[in-house]
Parts: C-alpha cells; sequence; structure tokens
C-alpha cells in the first residue's frame, strides 16, 4: 500500500508529504456510510493542519474521505513557490476529472464539498455531477472586504442536499449578512459561535478550536448519515 492510501482510521500521516498530483485517504475501520471528496481552499494545501484534522475525524465518524489538490497547489510542491489559484475554469475541470475516478473506484453515496475555494467550487457543479450531496466548510460567500458583491446566484437555484458550517464572525460570510440571502431550500447552515473562516472562535465565547471542529465533524456526518437513509428520487 502506497502513500496516498490508507488502512482503519489513519489520518495521513507519511514518512514523507505527498507527492504531485497524489490523492490522501482517511478511511474508517467499518465500511464506509459515505465518501466525501474534500477539496483545499485557496491558500492552503491538501494535507494542512485543517483539511487533515477534519479528514481524521469524519474518518473515525464513518465517513471516508478524499483529498485531493488542484493544480497550482501541487505545483507548489515541487518548487515551493507560491501561486494564486488556477482560473475557474480549470478549478471546475479537475474537480470534474477527480470525481469522476472516485466514482468508478467507490461504491454507495459520493459526496462532494471543501474548505473556502475547493466548497464554492464543488458547489458549482455539485447537480451537474448528480452529487449525494454537498459539504462546504467556512463558505466564500463573498470576496473579503466585498460585502457587497455576493457570490449566490448559483445558491438559490441549488437542489442538491447541502450543509454549509460557517463561523459567525466569518470574514468571507458572517451570520448577519449570510442570513439575509435569499439560498435555496436544499441548504442547512450550522453556525458556529464567535467562529471565524477557519471555525476558529474568540476566547471568550467559552469555546475552542477544538470543540468547534469535533462539532463540525459531528455535523457533517449526521448529515451524510442523513442523506444515504433517503430514498432514491
Amino acid at each position: 500500500m502506497g502513500k496516498g492510501q490508507s488502512a482503519g482510521i489513519d489520518p495521513g500521516q507519511y514518512a514523507q508529504p505527498p507527492g504531485r498530483g497524489e490523492w490522501l485517504w482517511n478511511r474508517p475501520v467499518a465500511a464506509a456510510q459515505a465518501t466525501l471528496i474534500l477539496g483545499h481552499g485557496a491558500g492552503a494545501p491538501m494535507d494542512s493542519e485543517f483539511m487533515t484534522q477534519m479528514a481524521e475525524m469524519l474518518a473515525a465518524r464513518g465517513v471516508a474521505v478524499l483529498r485531493f489538490e488542484f493544480d497550482y497547489m501541487a505545483a507548489r510542491r515541487l518548487d515551493g513557490k507560491k501561486r494564486p489559484p488556477n482560473p475557474q475554469a480549470k478549478l471546475l475541470e479537475t474537480w470534474r476529472g477527480v470525481y469522476a475516478r472516485v466514482r468508478q473506484q467507490v461504491a454507495g453515496p459520493l459526496a462532494i464539498g471543501g474548505k473556502s475555494m475547493g466548497g464554492r467550487m464543488a458547489s458549482l457543479l455539485a447537480d451537474q455531477l448528480g452529487a449525494a450531496a454537498l459539504v462546504c466548510l467556512g463558505y466564500p460567500f463573498y470576496a473579503a472586504g466585498k460585502p457587497d458583491k455576493p457570490r449566490i446566484a448559483h445558491l438559490a437555484e441549488l437542489h442538491t442536499p447541502t450543509l454549509i458550517v460557517q463561523g459567525e464572525r466569518d470574514a468571507l460570510g458572517d451570520l448577519q449578512t449570510v442570513t439575509g440571502y435569499q439560498l435555496s431550500t436544499a441548504i442547512t447552515l450550522h453556525w458556529l459561535a464567535s467562529g471565524d473562516h477557519d471555525l476558529k472562535p474568540l476566547k471568550r465565547s467559552g469555546f475552542s478550536h477544538e470543540q468547534h471542529m469535533r462539532a463540525a465533524a459531528d455535523s457533517v456526518a449526521g448529515f451524510l448519515a442523513r442523506q444515504g437513509r433517503q430514498p432514491a428520487s
């Protein structure tokens, strides 16, 4: 079994970092109740602390998680140079390719989603791909400092069952702003008290980041389990 593969609850901690183009799998010991393809955000790779911790927690809750990287982030592994994200068309092309390959490899419900940008790109394709569900962690409803220019048109028409886990003070979509949006009834929002874009709460909230990450993982695992029990349409 090579890098990028794991048996049981293996958090994806390898002797060496994954190479360009490799995937990271986190699989539960028992049969998975669902599989989730998780895309990373704009500035951090698939093996960032946030992505690794979430994948571990979900695997411990019965969800198999596949992490991949967009081309610009994979290229960073070769030379260490930071690059801006690929154009949207390229990001979506990568998503389609990964989904098609994973769909051939796994049976049962296959959900898509991701952290920030990864989740937003997945949301643009969820209906088209026929994904079982969509999971977004820290959704970028608008660019930083531009709440007057929301990127939500497609979210009003979304049909795929969707869970968005969002910090109440997320700089890319805070509670007060987002609750004013007209979103599809297919979308469920799970708000985390005082959480930021990485779900980190203020100390005075009485919550820790660990607690919020666990709450997010509980919410995602429960949501995917419910989707798996829904009768086929």
